[in-house]
């Protein structure tokens, strides 16, 4: 899947197959709903025709693009053994690829008809990519204080976790909301890969506003100086999340 990448700085993103139809289905209205334009790849960079998604046909394991307005180019993409697809859905590239296309009329316009893709890449820069932690059993962070906040540490709940860093939850209100504070040598127990080190520094603050009207607040923290060694267990507890999910939507597909 990964021969039709250009991008010199692969390892900057975070990426994996998507393998469930159900999920599949999802994506290619979501795109198809958002107009979103579609790169199709005839015979690489050389040959690019942009397009769109008209209906998935789930029905029929099918997929109706929009064709070009130049016949040549039609002619080209119906005669390529395959093509590549490239797009974008909140700022996630999704890649995919398909064999022959097929010339069919949709609502009395031409337009080509794929088969539904058995699978498709979904690549987004590491740093924005987000996992939710558990709820059940949170993971948790253990924050020491300054002098100056009373010292001591406190514990709080992860909310998500990126290579960027960590959404926290602070439903007692202790960290107050300052942009731009700062937490030096903040342990966090990932399960089943470690304890890592890490500073903290807080990027944004929003407070919610619960079923049973207390608030809780979330925090947005960046890491800083965080090792590579730590960062590389940030990324396989990812992984590990990342797996569970897939093996639950696998299994209500």
């Amino acid at each position: 899947m990964h021969s039709y990448l250009q991008d010199a700085d692969l390892e900057n993103w975070h990426d994996f197959e998507v393998e469930s139809r159900k999920e599949i289905l999802n994506l290619l209205r979501g795109i198809g709903e958002k107009n979103q334009l579609i790169r199709m790849l005839v015979r690489g960079e050389a040959d690019v025709c942009v397009t769109s998604i008209l209906e998935v046909d789930a029905d029929n394991n099918a997929v109706i693009l929009d064709c070009s307005v130049n016949p040549e180019q039609n002619a080209r993409i119906l005669a390529a053994p395959a093509i590549s697809y490239e797009t974008t859905l909140d700022k996630i590239r999704i890649l995919f690829r398909s064999e022959r296309a097929e010339s069919c009329v949709y609502e009395g316009s031409p337009a080509f008809k794929i088969a539904l893709p058995a699978s498709l890449i979904r690549l987004q820069r590491r740093e924005f990519y987000r996992m939710n932690t558990p709820v059940g059993n949170p993971v948790r962070v253990l924050i020491p204080f300054p002098a100056e906040f009373g010292g001591g540490a406190n514990s709080f709940p992860l909310a998500d976790i990126s290579c960027g860093g960590i959404a926290i939850l602070d439903n007692k209100l202790l960290l107050g909301e300052a942009i731009g504070r700062e937490y030096a040598d903040c342990r966090i127990e990932l399960p089943e890969i470690g304890q890592i080190t890490t500073g903290l520094q807080v990027r944004n603050c929003t407070d919610l506003t619960l079923l049973n009207n207390k608030t809780n607040r979330r925090l947005g923290c960046q890491f800083t100086d965080i090792p590579r060694s730590a960062l590389n267990a940030v990324q396989r507890y990812i992984t590990k999340l990342e797996r569970e999910r897939n093996a639950r939507i696998a299994g209500l597909a």
